[in-house]
């Protein structure tokens, strides 16, 4: 029974160190066009107890892992923000002045 604790929560971390690498990943490719897959909420398998005390560094370092990579999404995002507001001014000319037009009167 011990062993069959043990390895639900083995799984358990292995997922949620799966999903770090993915958006670490994610973050740091973000010149790359990437299908995502669709995110899910984790939960603890049921039944499975407490962490065992072996698996609470791990736990740990895995938390302190999707705090970071957490902080770091927010920042692309905001960087993603503000680049398409940058973009946005850029294109339509800023206070209403409209897009520059270049005649070639070298004819």
């Amino acid at each position: 029974m011990a062993d069959e604790w043990r390895a639900a929560w083995i799984t358990a971390l292995d997922e949620l160190e799966a999903d770090v690498d993915a958006v670490e990943r994610m973050i740091t490719q973000e010149h790359r066009n990437q299908e995502l897959a669709e995110a899910t909420p984790w939960a603890p398998p049921e039944g499975i107890g407490p962490i065992p005390l072996d698996l609470r560094p791990r736990a740990d370092y895995i938390l302190t892992r999707q705090l970071e990579v957490a902080q770091a999404a927010a920042i692309a995002m905001t960087a993603n923000r503000r680049q398409t507001a940058f973009a946005a001014r850029v294109e339509v000319g800023t206070a209403g002045k409209g897009i520059p037009t270049y005649i070639d009167c070298a004819m």
